[in-house]
């Protein structure tokens, strides 16, 4: 009786452990990824937002926005959350330095 309940639960275990490492494990370590990309971006830096605007970071702004330079003169200011990506990145003010 008690091999049946656990030959029972046995499929339902192997999908969960399935589940996990094929779809929450890869979404976590995305999500850390995209937080430590969004956490290092820097003034100079070419970004590109979820919306496909691509531009150069102008002002990193205190309260989770970057202020981004689009086209000469023109600056919007964007969600550090909504990057996509960063195209390239500055070196460190120390780094310029030496």
């Amino acid at each position: 009786m008690q091999g049946n309940a656990i030959a029972q639960f046995l499929p339902l275990v192997l999908i969960f452990a399935i589940m996990y490492f094929l779809l929450i494990r890869p979404q976590q370590k995305k999500l850390k990824d995209h937080k430590k990309m969004v956490e290092g971006v820097r003034r100079g830096d070419q970004v590109i937002t979820q919306g496909g605007i691509i531009g150069k970071v102008s002002k990193v702004r205190e309260d989770g926005e970057i202020e981004v330079e689009i086209a000469e003169n023109v600056k919007v200011r964007v969600l550090k959350s909504t990057l996509a990506n960063v195209i390239s990145k500055t070196e460190p003010a120390a780094a310029e330095s030496k």
